[in-house]
This record gives structure tokens, sequence and C-alpha cells, in this order.
């Protein structure tokens, strides 16, 4: 029986993740590496540590308080993990588990010096690494030290790290077991880390190499700082040799000491060039076996590289798969879409069948193929042009990869042909009747979807969608509407560009442009003030709606006084713009028809914050002001010279502009609404497949793409293990950033500000809606928890059009992600509100409730307090 309680390292690999933990499983499968070594030793098993567990019944106890806790509850967590810390080291070692582990110890020498290593069955995984969470113990001699020190990390396994980090990441305590590694110990000349990829960029061709001297907890433990190696295509490119004064050495009779290290070697390499290479030929041949990136813990002894661990890089973005190895330069749909959150799977593939270019998927987040555009100088001209005029952060950081000549090498422009068939469009007039009858088309065809959709079930569903999606291509690529919203986009930069040159006006069209018609995202948010006005008499209503926690409260609001009418201003509302959401290019984010006490802060804000009357008023005093700017910019035009015509010409463009800006917003309204006809249909087929009980619930089609969700359907099969996966997937995938621009070597690029025209200490951006604002920074990233203030300035990662809401109470925006004519930037001109964009960690460089000033036309925001 004893047996199974210790495993020799020999005997082990990745199968044994259950039985011998992550660190363990790894070593077993880095010892079985050709050409690796790792020093001897064996494995307590998770059987021993639930037989400890076992006997101390008041845990279970503690684990039920613990699990009720908050993650960020760091005093109550502390006092009970140290509890139950306590409990298991109090437990003595029953006889049969301390004869099998002394007589493992005995194998190796019973006076070796061995490390003892927490190693937990929730660690080193390629989701979540755990690095750091459990206790490691170096130098220990001999059976009594080595069985106190094995019970020291079973209780590691309830440090306060660890506890709060399987908490923040959904883990449940009673699901991880603890194995312990027991190992000859080291006592190398030289240790550190080596990452087969680079951890800041995620480069998979550059491998870094932090190298100290004496034992790797120096350097774990930041007691010196390392050298550090970058190596790429075997040769070692960079490196910065530190200045290391101490280190960590074993003592003869157990534990370690830090040394003073000798004056005249304290600023020689740890390791020479040749042995950096060689050791990351070791690393790659580690990561080739464990088939990704790796993060490895090496000793050099005696010029022998010696391994004790190997985990994966969970921090890496992925990289997006490519029929060839060749280089290739990707670009983030999500940052010109303002959501750049991940994206389950049928949100994912969804978004590919309707898109309107070709698109490739990383990390849960949707790419652009940009290499064919860039390789050659007409298409690389182009494109950052086009991408420069809405974001030059993109703009910057596919420069920066550019000029790298070797990466993607320029191609000649190909041979010029004839004429293109038909000749060039013609100019399209400024005609308020052509977006009447674009928007009206729209409405049409809309209406006969959901029409048509209503009688299709089952795979005629699914051949129907396909139809539709093709009508769904059509009314987006109408070339007219396409003509439209560059009418208004050509028209603003226009006025922008020449006002500025004429007349040093900065951001003219910013003011040109208020209370534009036609602008159906404005529109929404004017429209919840009208909501307010119908609740704000009815005192019950707002007390009502003051302790909502549910979606039921609509139900619930005609047994209050003016509940009904409150609840028919509110559905009213949720009719023309309930499809809507955070997040809503993710087909599987819920609407606000779904969700509808997503509206009620804002609502209640409107409520607290408006006069009756605030909707039409706001809009009415945009509408004066762009007249009042347009008469004193066409007055200071004919004081020029050449003034009449410069006027003249100005006057066409303002009457543009304002014709067609407005419809810039539509189309992505049009695409939510067939979206939300889409998900009906298919959420009705989940339905079905829960009662069939193919799934256990709806939600779960959300983690299979349209095909697969197709293929359940039809034959009633759905992979379990499948959708489990997909959900781990997600879960980690949500704790990644993407970056703007990404490379098939893994590079993530996001560019910079190549400026110094602002304070020091400025938070720098894009400038898309002028003016300047000072007031209390309200740092909020769910709408649904916003609790603004008049003259508050809203601080947030991105904004779709489903913000637009909360617009209408603040008096400044600054955000992480966006572009000139971002949906977040056009609505802040449309109501006037001074507006920093692409301001790179907004969110955790400003604190809520700091006063800030946002200077939107020049583009930086200061912290005041």
């Amino acid at each position: 029986m004893t047996d199974r309680y210790v495993l020799d390292l020999q005997e082990v690999d990745e199968t044994q993740l259950a039985l011998v933990g992550g660190k363990g499983a790894h070593l077993g499968a880095l010892a079985r590496i050709e050409g690796v070594s790792v020093p001897g030793g064996f494995c307590v098993t998770t059987h021993a540590f639930r037989q400890i567990m076992a006997q101390a019944p008041s845990v279970e106890d503690l684990l039920d308080r613990l699990s009720c806790l908050n993650p960020d509850d760091r005093e109550a967590i502390g006092t009970l993990s140290a509890q139950i810390r306590r409990t298991i080291e109090g437990i003595t070692i029953p006889g049969d588990l301390a004869s099998a582990i002394t007589g493992a110890l005995s194998r190796l020498g019973e006076q070796t010096p061995c490390a003892v290593r927490s190693s937990a069955t929730a660690e080193d995984l390629p989701t979540a690494s755990f690095a750091g969470q459990q206790d490691t113990y170096l130098n220990v001699v001999g059976p009594t030290e080595i069985l106190r020190h094995v019970s020291r990390c079973w209780a590691s396994m309830f440090t306060e790290r660890a506890v709060t980090y399987r908490q923040h990441n959904g883990i449940d305590h009673r699901t991880v077991d603890m194995a312990v590694v027991v190992q000859r110990m080291v006592f190398p000349h030289a240790s550190g880390i080596l990452f087969t990829a680079d951890p800041v960029t995620g480069n998979r061709k550059v491998a870094t190499v932090d190298a100290g001297f004496g034992l790797g907890e120096a350097l774990v433990s930041g007691l010196v700082n390392p050298d550090v190696f970058k190596v790429r295509h075997g040769e070692v490119v960079a490196k910065t040799i530190a200045a290391k004064q101490r280190a960590v050495h074993a003592l003869p009779d157990g534990g370690t000491q830090e040394v003073e290290i000798d004056e005249q070697r304290q600023e020689q390499p740890a390791l020479t060039d040749a042995q950096v290479v060689r050791l990351v030929h070791l690393g790659r041949r580690i990561e080739e076996h464990f088939g990704g990136p790796q993060d490895i813990e090496w000793c050099l002894v005696d010029d022998d590289f010696q391994i004790v661990q190997s985990r994966p890089i969970t921090t890496l973005f992925p990289i997006p798969e490519a029929a060839d190895q060749g280089n290739r330069v990707y670009v983030s749909v999500g940052h010109q879409q303002m959501m750049t959150d991940a994206m389950k799977p049928l949100g994912l593939s969804m978004w590919k069948l309707t898109a309107m270019a070709p698109m490739t998927e990383a990390g849960g987040r949707l790419f652009v193929d940009a290499t064919r555009a860039l390789s050659t100088p007409a298409g690389r001209a182009g494109l950052l042009d086009l991408v420069g005029r809405g974001d030059p952060l993109t703009r910057d950081a596919l420069e920066t990869v550019l000029d790298r000549d070797d990466f993607l090498p320029l191609l000649p422009d190909p041979a010029p042909g004839g004429p293109p068939a038909g000749g060039a469009p013609a100019p399209i007039e400024t005609d308020p009747a052509i977006v009447d009858g674009l928007i009206e088309r729209s409405q049409e065809s809309i209406a006969a979807l959901r029409r048509d959709i209503a009688a299709q079930t089952g795979p005629a569903l699914f051949d129907f969608l396909m139809q539709a999606f093709q009508e769904h291509k059509r009314v987006l690529t109408d070339p007219l509407s396409h003509q439209a919203i560059m009418a208004g986009m050509e028209a603003t930069w226009w006025l922008n560009d020449k006002l500025y040159e004429w007349l040093g006006e900065k951001n003219a069209a910013d003011t040109l442009t208020l209370s534009a018609p036609d602008n159906v995202t404005s529109e929404m948010g004017l429209a919840l003030l009208d909501v307010a006005d119908v609740i704000r008499p009815h005192p019950e209503v707002v007390a009502f709606l003051q302790s909502v926690e549910d979606d039921g409260f609509l139900d619930e609001l005609p047994k209050h006084a003016g509940g009904n009418t409150a609840r028919d201003a509110i559905e009213g509302y949720l009719d023309r713009y309930g499809m809507r959401c955070a997040g809503e290019i993710d087909i599987t984010r819920p609407r606000w028809r779904e969700s509808p006490s997503t509206l009620v802060p804002a609502i209640l804000d409107n409520v607290r914050n408006f006069e009756p009357g605030a909707a039409r008023r706001r809009f009415e005093q945009g509408r004066q002001e762009a007249w009042k700017k347009r008469q004193d910019v066409l007055t200071r035009l004919r004081a020029l010279p050449d003034g009449e015509s410069k006027a003249d010409e100005t006057q066409r463009m303002i009457e543009r502009v304002r014709t067609f800006i407005g419809y810039r917003e539509y189309p992505k309204y049009d695409i939510v609404s067939r979206y939300f006809v889409y998900k009906q249909a298919l959420l009705a087929e989940a339905e079905r497949l829960v009662q069939a009980e193919v799934l256990p619930e709806k939600e779960d089609t959300f983690y299979l793409t349209f095909q697969e969700l197709h293929d359940a359907v039809r034959s009633h099969r759905v992979d379990d293990g499948l959708v489990r996966e997909r959900k781990e997937t997600f879960r980690t995938y949500q704790s990644l950033t993407p970056s703007r621009v990404l490379t098939s070597e893994g590079e993530t690029v996001n560019g910079a500000y190549r400026r110094d025209d602002v304070p020091d200490g400025a938070l720098i951006g894009l400038p898309v809606s002028g003016g300047t604002v000072e007031g209390r920074a309200r740092v909020i990233l769910d709408m649904g928890r916003a609790d603004l203030e008049p003259g508050d300035i809203l601080v947030t990662a991105f904004t779709d059009p489903s913000w637009s809401p909360l617009f209408v109470g603040i008096a400044g925006l600054v955000t992480e992600v966006g572009g000139l004519m971002t949906h977040g930037a056009v609505i802040a001109r449309e109501y006037g509100l001074p507006a920093v964009v692409g301001v790179d960690r907004a969110t955790r460089l400003i604190r809520d409730g700091q006063r800030i000033r946002v200077h939107g036309s020049d583009g930086y925001v200061e912290i005041l307090s």
C-alpha cells in the first residue's frame, strides 16, 4: 500500500498530473528528454496529501468559510488560511507514509541535502502557472527535517497568496491537491531563468536569459539584479551585465545564507556568451517537447546545465494560424471596433461570417492580416495613410515593424492595367434624401429578416442564415452607403485641415457637427433622457428602481404608482435600442433587451442630474452652437484674400458634413439589429437542445462555432469535453491584453506618440473632440455600475455605441482605445465633450475620484490631484 505514496522522478511523466502535481509531472517529463539533466529525486503523491487532509476534519469547515470570502478581503483570507496551515502542520505523519518517504530518501542517501518543493495539481498548467504560489525549501538535510518540510509544503497549499490566486481565478480549493517533490540539492556556480520567448514583447524567436551567481533564490527574491541576455537565431543580440553584489549559498548543515560577492567578480558575467547560446539551445529542445514557450529554471554545475523546473509561459498572446511560415503582420479588429475584450467562439465565428474582410483569430480576438497590403510601396502608403487618420498608434506600431527591413521586404507595385470598367463613381450629391433612402432600405431589409426567419427551425434555420448573411453583406457593401460614410469623413478632414491652414482654428469640425441629423447613436443617448422625464414625477418608481438587482424588474413596475407609465417608456426605448449592449460585436454578449437592468443606473443618473426637457434643449443648444460657429468661420474667411471663394467652398463642406456625418453611425446599428434577430433564432435552437438533454444550458452554445452549432442541431450530439475546454480557454483569454499590431513571431506592438509638446507628467492621447475641461475622474469599466454626477469625466477602456447614454451626463471623456472616427469620438463631438482617446493604461494611471484636466484639442490629460 505504501508504494502509492512515493514515485521516483524517473517513473513520472505529463500524464500523471493528478498524482504528482504540475511541478512533479514536468520534472518527470524533463528527465526523459535526451540531453536534459535533472537532479534525481522522488515525488510524494497526492494520495499522501489526501490522507493527511482526511485526518483534519476541521479543515472542511474552514474551507467552507474561505470559499465565501471576497478575493479582495485580504485580512479575512490571511486569518483563515493561517489557521488551515497550522492545522495541517500539526498533524503527525502516519507511520506507513513516513516510512515510504524516508525509504525513498535513503535511496538518495539519508544525509543527502535536498530541495523540498510543493507541486499542486493546479500549477504549471498551460492556462495558469501558479508560479511562486506555493513553497520551496532548499538544502534540507536528514529524515526528520525532510518530513517536517514535506508537511510545510502540504500546508503551503493554503498560503494567503495561493488562496487569493485560486479565488481570483475561480478555482475551487477542494479540486486542488498537493504533491511534494524531493530532489537532490545542487550547488551551482550560477543559476537563473530562461524564457524561450521574450516575456515582454512576446517574440517567440527571441529567448531571454536571466543569470546570477549562486542559488536562484537571489534573483527570485529580488536580492540582486540579474545579467540579462537576449538570443535570436543562436546568437546573443543584446546583453546587460549587472553589478551582482550578493548571492545565496547553501550552508553545510542545511539552509541557506546571503553572502557578499568579491568586488572584482561583481561585474563579471555569470555566464559566457557560449554558455548562454548552449542553454537556449537546450531550452528550444524542452520547448519542442512541451509544445509551447517555456519558463525554465536552471543551474550551472561544473559547466553542466541542470534543469530544475519548466513551466508554460501563460502570459503570451497567441499567434494566429497561417497557411505558411512566412512573416506576417496582423492588425487588431477590436481596436477599430472599440471592443478589445475576448469573444466567445460563437461570437468570433459569426463576426467572421458577416464581416466585410477576411479575418483570423487569436486569443479570443479578431485580426486582419495586413501582410499583402504592406508588401508593395503603393499598398503600404495607402494603408498607413488610412490607418493613421483614425489611430496614429496603430500607424506607429506598423511603422515600427516595417522599419525592420528584413521582416517584410517590399515587392514592386503591380504593373498598371487599363482604366477600371465604368470609370470612377460619380461624386455623391449633398442631398439629405440619400441618407433617408439608405436608412429606409436598411429598415425594410431588417423587417423582412424578422418576418422570414420566424418560420425557420432546425437545420433549415442554418441554411436560411447563410443566405441572410449574404443580404447582410449586400446592405453593408452598398456603394452608396460607403460613399455617404466617406463623404462625411472626408468633409470632416477637409474642414479641420483647411480651417487650421486658413484661420489657425484647431478641430473646427468638432463644433460644426454638433447636433447633426440622423445620428442614431446620439439619438439613443438623448432618448434615455426622455425616459427619465417620464419616470421623474413618480417617486415610488424612482425608489423602486434604486433597489433593482435583477432583470425581472419590468414585471414588478406596475405594482408601484406610475409604474405602468414607466414600464411603457422603458419598453419603448428597448423596442428601438434593446439590441445594443457593451461589446456588441460579440453576439453572445447580453443585449439590453435581455438584461434591461444594465440601463437602470443611467436612468437614475438622468433623473437626478437633469431637468425635464433636457434632451430637446441639448439638441437645440448643439444646433445653435454649430450655426454660430458656421457664421463665425464664414465671416472670418471672407476677410481673407480670396475670402469669398474660401467661404463658399467651406460653406459647401459644412452642408456636406452635416448631411452625412450622422449616417456614419447607422451601419453599426444595422449590424447589431440583425445580430439580435440571429441570436434570438439561435437561442431558440439552443433551448431545444437543452430540452432534448443534448446540452445542460443554452448558453453552452456560445462556446461552439456557428458550424459546430449547426452540426449539433443536425446530429443532436455535443462534445461536453470540448465545451468545458472552450470555457477554460476563454477564461484565460480574458486575462490577456491584445495589442494594436501582432506579428507572426508573436511580437505585440502598440505604437507610441512621438510628441514633445505636452507638459511633463501628462498622459498623451489622440485629440478627437475639442475643448478643455477639468473635473472629477470616474473610472468605470462596466456601464451597469455607472454612478455619475454633473461635471464628472468618464475614464474607461473603450466605448462602443452602447455607452452613449452616459455621454449626456458627463463633462469629458478619456479612453484607452479609440481613433478619430470611432464611435466614442463621433458621439463626443456630437455632444460637445472634450475627449482624448488612445491613452495607454488610462484606467490604471488615473484613479477614480482624482481631479484631472482633459485637453481635447491638444490630446493630453493632466492629473491635478
